[in-house]
Formats: C-alpha cells, structure tokens, sequence
C-alpha cells in the first residue's frame, strides 16, 4: 500500500467546490462547545484546589462550580477539605460525569447535528439510499475515539440513518450482526420498513478502518499493531465471514452487499476500495479522497461531481454496481467538506495524533457521541465478552489519566426498547452487573481510587437522554450520582 498523503491546501486558499461551509461552521462551534465543556474540568479543579483552607472555601467553591461548569459539587466532598486534602480524584470524575450527563441531553434536546430520526436530512438521505439499492447502512468503525466523529464529521451522515457500533480493530462480532441483519429482514417481512422484502434493495454492511500519514507505524490501528495493511485485510475478512455466514444460514447472500473503507486519523481523509458488481474488493486497489481533492479542486460543482463519480468507477475492483457508485461518490463529496473542515479549524492536521479521549463508552449505546477523540468505546453485552475492547480502553486511559493521577472515566451503557415489558429493568441490572465486572477485574485501580463508573440506561424508542441510574460515587444528600 502505498503511504498516504496529508490533506491538500485547496486552490488560492479557497475551499473545495463541493464544501458546505455553513455545515463546517456550524459542526465547529458544536465541538468546541463540548470539548471545551470537558477540557475545562482540570484547570477549574486546579483553582477550587487552592481555595480548600479558606474559611469561605464551600461557597467559593460552589460558585466557581456554576460559574464554569454550570453545576454545583457535591457537599460530602467539600464539607471534609478542612480536615484532610480534597478528593481531587472522586470530584474529577464527579465533574466528568456530569458533564457527559450536560452532554448527553443537549444532544437529544437541541439537535446540534441535525440529523435525529424524522429529520429533513433523514428523510433525504434514507430515500438516497434507497434509490442507490440499500434498504440499511450498517458500519462499524475502530472502536479508537479518533473515529466516534466518522459518521457524522468525516462522512457526513445523519446519525439517525446509519446503524453504528464500534469494535476494536473494527472486528466486528458476526453472530451479532447476522441477528441484526435477521431483525431488519423481518421487518421488511411484516411491516415493510424501510421498504418492502420484495423489493430489490441489500443490506450494506461497511467496515471502517484507520491509518496515520503523520506516524504510521505508532498511531496507526493498535489492535493490528499500526499494520495498514492488516487492518484492511481483517476487516475485509470480517466482512467476507458475514456473508458467508448469511448464505449458509439463509441462501440469500445476494441480499448482502460489502464496502471497505479506511480513514486517515490525522486529516480524516477517506479511502474507498471501491467493489465490482460481483463483489470483489481489491485490498491493493482503492481511491484516496485527497486524490480526489486535488483533481476537482478546480472545478464547478457540477464538474466535480461528474468527475468524482467517474474516478469511482475508474478505481472499482471489477465492473462496478451503479448504485454503488452512486453512493460512494456522495461518501467523496461529503469528505471534501471535512477536509476542508480540518484545514480550517485544525491547519489541516489535527495536534492530537494520537489518542486524547475523554472517558471510556462501556456496553451498548452512545448514539449521542460523535465527536473525535471524545470517547473510547468497548461495546459489550458482558464484561466478560468485551473485554479485549475494554482493556485497550483501561491501558490507554492509564498513559492519559492514570499516569497524572486521575481517574479512569467509565460510562456503562446499555439502551432497551421501552415497549419490552420489564426492559427498563433488565437494562439497569445488566449494566449493575457490568459495573461489578468492572470492579473485579480492575480492583487495583479501583481500591486507589483511580476508576468510577457512572451507570445509565436510555430508552430507544424515545429521542431522550441518557438516565443516569447508578455510580460508583454515591452521594444520597445531593440528588446527584
């Protein structure tokens, strides 16, 4: 494979003919707002730290609390500063926590995105996708919180419309996608949604993986040992096995389509290995959209357009599908946006190469993360099961938190279908049983303070935040965690 280029300049400083700037604008402000929300947390520590032995130290204290974070402390950690050092620790988590509670609401509430299910963006996108010959796109990306944003930063698709969970390596678990990918046929079945099973449409499964131009053999894929090339082989693999376990099980193989993807964590510019009709994907073969950059940098829109698409078809690894093309070519178009985004907002290459996450995403959920490195996720149903994902998670946040004497922390999560009798309930005991998971198998850092886990839950049914359900910091006085 030949090594990655760093995203183009653009013309004259100009941006890309196919660059939306009112979205780049608006995505900006959405993720300074939110990562400074986090970012703030230690510097705002830091000065409430130094007021611990005044006689007013509470009440500074509390406004400080409001003032920068627009929420109060908890009092049994305040109340005891006088008699021994403040619990710098539990109060960092603490803040943490409630600021991804903050978060987690203002998602659900405001939109920020703009593309919550019943959307304008959602309801155009499904009808594209629809008329590409998908009736479901359904992507994993690394689990690695330099790719939380890809779907609707780097590809720019509504969140509603896509299907994402994150695994390491991008290894997705096939059993689990073959009874989703069951799920979404029935209902074709029996309530012909998104269309009906008759119609001639697949179920698109995408693997994306990551790669960095700026130091490829450190902050490259750590679950493939910053191997480019292993990862794209293990995630077309992956895919392979996917279907092939759907024609073994269900003879209806033609019903799945595959599309490997990578992305560069430093520029977020996307490469496509683009497949032949006859499902072949050339892993030495893909399309580079700093290529494409370049190449229409200097066109009208309708040009770039037209000369996209024909760049798709050019790179496919076989005779290529129309609609796939069709898609793809939108992927590309969407990309120049963030490419442009990066080199506006982040001179063309983000600072933090490597990984700077915020907490650690634990169980199943999150639809309301989509920010980079903002969050490491380890879907799981059990501890147990995910516990590689987990402990990539546990040893990165000791280099970023553990190694300055913070915490690690960890967001359990699992969302239920409301109209489950009990499914609420069942929820809360699972993520319980994850937190004393959690606890035993990272006991060292637990006993020293140096993990907390806030546990929540959210009906999927509903457009509503996170619940907040439990937390290893308890604190019955303040209605808090």
């Amino acid at each position: 494979m030949r090594a990655p280029r760093p995203s183009p300049p653009g013309v004259a400083g100009r941006l890309h003919p196919l660059t939306d700037a009112r979205a780049n604008a608006a995505l900006q402000q959405y993720e300074s707002q939110v990562k400074d929300s986090f970012d703030k947390i230690v510097p705002v520590l830091k000065r409430i730290a130094a007021l611990q032995h005044e006689s007013t130290f509470i009440e500074q204290a509390q406004q400080l609390a409001r003032q920068e974070f627009g929420f109060t402390l908890p009092l049994p950690i305040l109340e005891t500063a006088w008699v021994s050092q403040l619990d710098m620790r539990t109060l960092f988590a603490w803040c943490v926590f409630e600021t991804y509670e903050h978060t987690s609401a203002g998602f659900f509430e405001q939109d920020p995105l703009g593309g919550q299910p019943g959307s304008d963006a959602a309801k155009t996108f499904n009808l594209f996708l629809l008329s590409c010959g998908f009736h479901l796109l359904d992507i994993t990306p690394c689990a690695d919180g330099r790719l939380a944003h890809a779907i609707a930063y780097a590809l720019r698709l509504p969140f509603a419309s896509v299907r994402r969970r994150s695994h390491a390596g991008a290894l997705f678990d096939v059993e689990n996608t073959v009874n989703r990918w069951v799920k979404t046929e029935h209902r074709r079945y029996r309530e012909g949604v998104p269309n009906s099973a008759h119609d001639d449409t697949r179920y698109l499964k995408v693997v994306l993986y990551h790669f960095s131009s700026k130091d490829p053999s450190h902050e490259g894929c750590a679950a493939h040992g910053s191997d480019d090339a292993l990862a794209a082989s293990s995630g077309l693999a992956r895919l392979n096995d996917f279907q092939q376990a759907v024609e073994n099980s269900f003879c209806c193989g033609a019903s799945v389509d595959l599309l490997l993807l990578g992305i560069d964590t430093d520029t977020d510019a996307i490469r496509v290995h683009v497949p032949g009709m006859d499902g072949s994907t050339n892993l030495q073969r893909w399309l580079d959209a700093t290529d494409v950059y370049a190449e229409t940098a200097g066109m009208t829109v309708e040009q770039a357009r037209a000369a996209v698409e024909r760049m798709v078809q050019d790179a496919a690894a076989a005779t290529p599908d129309p609609g796939m093309v069709r898609l793809i070519s939108r992927l590309l178009e969407n990309n120049m946006s963030q490419l442009d985004y990066v080199r506006q907002f982040h001179q063309g290459a983000y600072s933090d190469a490597g990984h700077a996450e915020r907490f650690i995403g634990v169980g199943i959920g999150f639809k309301e993360v989509h920010l980079r490195n903002l969050t490491y996720f380890a879907y799981m149903d059990t501890v147990e099961e995910g516990a590689p994902d987990l402990d990539v998670g546990v040893k990165i946040f000791k280099g970023l938190n553990v190694s300055r004497g913070l915490p690690v922390p960890v967001v359990v999560r699992f969302d239920y279908n409301g109209q489950v009798p009990g499914a609420r309930e069942r929820a809360v005991e699972r993520a319980q049983r994850v937190q004393a998971a959690i606890e035993q198998r990272y006991s060292d850092l637990v006993q020293q303070g140096l993990m907390h886990a806030l546990l929540t839950v959210r009906d999927q049914e509903r457009h509503c935040p996170a619940e907040a359900v439990g937390s290893t910091i308890n604190f019955a006085s303040t209605g808090g965690h």
